[in-house]
């Protein structure tokens, strides 16, 4: 007695069919289009959307920070004390950085 394995048929014809025996030609679902060429590739880029939310992390993170650790006296030259300007300060960041995630949450829904 051998246990010799069935022959596997690997022609074009045999990858073609499914699990269900339905036969799929790839080549006639890439010639059918939906919606016409224009030439733009999709979902590449920021958009506008993108470029807000870039800019507003590049304030909070490097700009605002930058400020207060680069001239830390200009809120006490408004009329700030030292301990509001500091707690104030980072606040508005982060409020900012909030509204932005909710706005962009809201806008991908």
């Amino acid at each position: 007695m051998s246990s010799e394995s069935p022959a596997v048929d690997t022609s074009d014809a045999a990858d073609t069919e499914a699990v269900d025996g339905s036969v799929q030609r790839p080549d006639t679902a890439a010639t059918e289009q939906t919606e016409p060429y224009t030439g733009k590739a999709t979902g590449e880029g920021f958009g506008s959307k993108g470029w807000i939310m870039v800019a507003a992390v590049v304030l909070c993170f490097l700009v605002i920070p930058g400020v207060i650790y680069l001239r830390p006296t200009a809120p006490a030259q408004l009329g700030l004390p030292f301990f509001t300007t500091f707690l104030v300060l980072p606040l508005i960041p982060a409020v900012g950085l909030g509204l932005l995630a909710v706005w962009s949450m809201r806008a991908a829904a």
